[in-house]
């Protein structure tokens, strides 16, 4: 396993960023059977998100809301590292794209508009070349 990454600079010139097949959303509430897959789950105060397929919500009879691509930031940032969610929600949000963060332990994941995923790849690509990423700042 790679060693987890502190500094901020380290962290956006190491960054890559993969889109996982599919289509996302997130439904609130719902009661999903084991023939579904759920790839992440919030449990809240006003009842569980749970992050699934286009289609299999659909099925399910939800209207999703929100239609994600899903990005996987390919870098090994610390749980406490400082900067990354801020950067990656700064750069996209400086072009007017909305995203939803999810964190694991391996990775950060990002639910952005499905109609915009490729902008948001090159946008978050140009990070390893940002002043942040050469300094440190």
């Amino acid at each position: 396993m790679p060693v987890a990454l502190h500094d901020l600079s380290q962290i956006l010139s190491s960054l890559t960023v993969r889109r996982r097949p599919s289509r996302w959303c997130m439904v609130s509430g719902a009661k999903v059977p084991a023939d579904v897959t759920v790839v992440a789950t919030v449990a809240e105060d006003e009842g569980t998100t749970t992050v699934l397929s286009v289609a299999d919500a659909e099925r399910l009879g939800f209207r999703p809301e929100f239609v994600a691509a899903w990005l996987t930031l390919e870098v090994r940032s610390a749980l406490d590292a400082v900067g990354l969610t801020a950067a990656v929600a700064g750069a996209l949000a400086a072009e007017g794209i909305p995203c939803n963060v999810l964190a694991g332990f391996h990775h950060d994941h990002l639910l952005v508009p499905v109609d915009e995923a490729d902008h948001c790849i090159a946008v978050l690509s140009a990070l390893r070349g940002s002043p942040a990423a050469r300094t440190g700042d």
